[in-house]
């Protein structure tokens, strides 16, 4: 299938308080965002005409801001409308939804208090983040030669732009060896996420995920640990160490992009997805096409 460049295509995208064309939604090459990634974003799915999680996102993203000193000129509600005309205006009742959020060209240099924050709104159908092929026997992963930052370091519960530097660096380097997504271990050692979602385990029954201390405790993640608990599965947060891979029977991905995505391959050791990730897989899957999904799994 042939591959359509994202500044290539046909639409519309909201930039500060109006919808321009898609192909001239533009910012200046001198935007401090851009020199020094003084930048936040969201990534939401839309199922059936709604945004899943669509307020959670909403809520994150102006935190996002907070924490890198940012402040969004939009309330919760005003990002909530702005996301449903973004989809309206682009016909999708399906698709990918990515609000963002930037310091412009006001000021150059590190010191950014004459900037203001701008923001943008786009959406595209968007289908699975994996290959298809991948999604029933899983995807295959090796540890990347990156590390999350100590939460001292960097606004690890901020979804910055700057923070996925070396997902990008770790992901290119492990496709250059064939494989779909690194694995990336936090400064300590231990197992944090893939390279865009969370982590999860299952040995013997109980579901395991490392504790978000350095990195984001994603909308999704939050989802299927609520899912798992009112499903009556055992749920275990806590620092695991990569020697304990050989001792899981499951792996899985969790991610607004990812969905719910079962691995096959870990540094060489074999995973197959069954019972517990196809139980969560299936719930998930049915909770996001439900239109009161926030009524029946409270998340956070």
């Amino acid at each position: 299938m042939a591959f359509t460049p994202f500044d290539d295509r046909d639409g519309f995208i909201w930039i500060n308080g109006k919808m321009h064309p898609w192909r001239e939604a533009k910012i200046h090459v001198l935007s401090h965002g851009l020199h020094y990634a003084s930048s936040v974003f969201e990534g939401e799915r839309m199922y059936d005409g709604v945004i899943f999680k669509s307020r959670a996102h909403s809520e994150r993203f102006r935190r996002s801001a907070e924490i890198l000193g940012m402040e969004i000129p939009l309330s919760v509600d005003e990002i909530e409308a702005i996301k449903y005309e973004v989809m309206e205006a682009n016909g999708l009742k399906d698709g990918y939804v990515r609000p963002v959020a930037w310091r412009g060209g006001e000021q150059m240099g590190v010191s950014a208090r004459r900037t203001k924050t701008h923001v943008a709104v786009a959406g595209w159908a968007w289908g699975t983040y994996y290959p298809e092929d991948k999604l029933v026997n899983g995807i295959r992963l090796k540890t990347g030669p990156w590390r999350r930052p100590a939460a001292d370091t960097a606004p690890t519960q901020s979804k910055a732009a700057g923070l996925y530097m070396i997902c990008t660096m770790s992901k290119h380097a492990i496709e250059d060896e064939g494989y779909d997504d690194a694995l990336m271990l936090d400064y300590r050692g231990y197992i944090a996420e893939a390279s865009a979602a969370n982590f999860f385990a299952v040995k013997d029954g109980v579901l395991l995920t490392p504790t978000p201390d350095c990195f984001l405790n994603g909308i999704t993640r939050q989802t299927v640990i609520a899912l798992a608990k009112e499903m009556g599965i055992p749920v275990e947060e806590r620092h695991i160490k990569p020697e304990e891979l050989k001792g899981f029977q499951e792996i899985f991905l969790t991610g607004t992009a990812a969905e719910l995505t079962p691995v096959g391959e870990i540094d060489g050791i074999t995973f197959k997805p069954a019972a517990v990730t196809k139980r969560l897989q299936d719930a998930y899957s049915t909770l996001v096409r439900q239109k009161d999904h926030d009524k029946l799994v409270k998340t956070g």
